[in-house]
């Protein structure tokens, strides 16, 4: 599903960069800016350094003047607005919205404002994440115009997010609802020792613990039977072998050096 993010009359350039950072961690990257305070914001310094490297996401975005130019091909917005209001959309968590929207595909309905044209030209339906100002957040007009008022559940007594915080957050309760993205392991798959492996360590531990005492021959009980059913659980490397084996090593050099 096609999905924007647009910010209206942002006015730190810092937070432009942050928003571009948090999309294109997310696999999103059509920004529109209303109105920004800056005119040459996707160019400034801190803007690119915020970024920190989602340099194509600034490269693609849109300045324009009006909401109305930042919703074409939009066909359900969300607002994400966390001041009560009179009367306005439905307010929802993220992740339940996201589910409703999905199942009853909400994104057929056309936003308030919005000239019908413009979704019947559109080629797919398309999902719009308002934010508003840093210091004032969204007017009630625009608010009005939304399917649904987001709020990000936060503690009750301290609910303050920076605008790029907040754009993470949606963004990946977004990308979930969607699917998401697989988790990649930050260390290599280990290899696990094969089974002659944990058994000459075994054998090689018996010969220890019996040296020490800890292991009587003539009554060995369920020792041996249970050490290997604690190392098959353990799934040991060769690498945890080869220390295992030098414990049963010392061992039996400290038995040994005793006699």
């Amino acid at each position: 599903m096609k999905t924007r993010f647009i910010l209206i009359h942002t006015s730190h350039a810092g937070n432009v960069g942050a928003c571009a950072r948090a999309m294109k961690t997310m696999g999103f990257d059509d920004l529109v800016l209303v109105a920004p305070r800056w005119p040459n914001v996707l160019r400034r310094e801190e803007t690119i350094q915020r970024a920190s490297g989602a340099l194509d996401v600034l490269k693609n975005a849109r300045i324009v003047e009006t909401l109305d130019e930042a919703l074409d091909g939009i066909s359900h917005l969300c607002a994400t607005a966390m001041t009560p209001r009179d009367f306005g959309p439905p307010t929802r968590a993220p992740r339940e919205h996201f589910d409703l929207l999905l199942k009853n595909e909400l994104s057929a309905q056309t936003p308030q404002g919005l000239e019908a044209e413009n979704t019947e030209n559109s080629t797919e339906a398309g999902i719009g994440f308002l934010f508003g100002c840093e210091r004032f957040g969204m007017s009630n007009e625009d608010v009005y115009r939304c399917h649904v008022a987001l709020q990000i559940p936060t503690d009750p007594h301290f609910g303050s997010l920076n605008l790029g915080a907040a754009i993470q957050v949606i963004a990946y309760e977004w990308r979930q609802a969607l699917g998401g993205f697989a988790v990649h392991s930050a260390t290599p798959e280990p290899t696990l020792a094969d089974a002659a492996q944990v058994a000459g360590m075994l054998t090689h531990w018996e010969q220890a613990l019996t040296a020490i005492g800890f292991l009587d021959p003539a009554a060995p009980k369920k020792l041996m039977p249970r050490l290997n059913q604690l190392f098959n659980r353990a799934q040991l490397s060769p690498e945890e072998i080869h220390i295992l084996r030098g414990v049963a090593k010392a061992m039996l050099q400290t038995a040994q050096s005793k006699h």
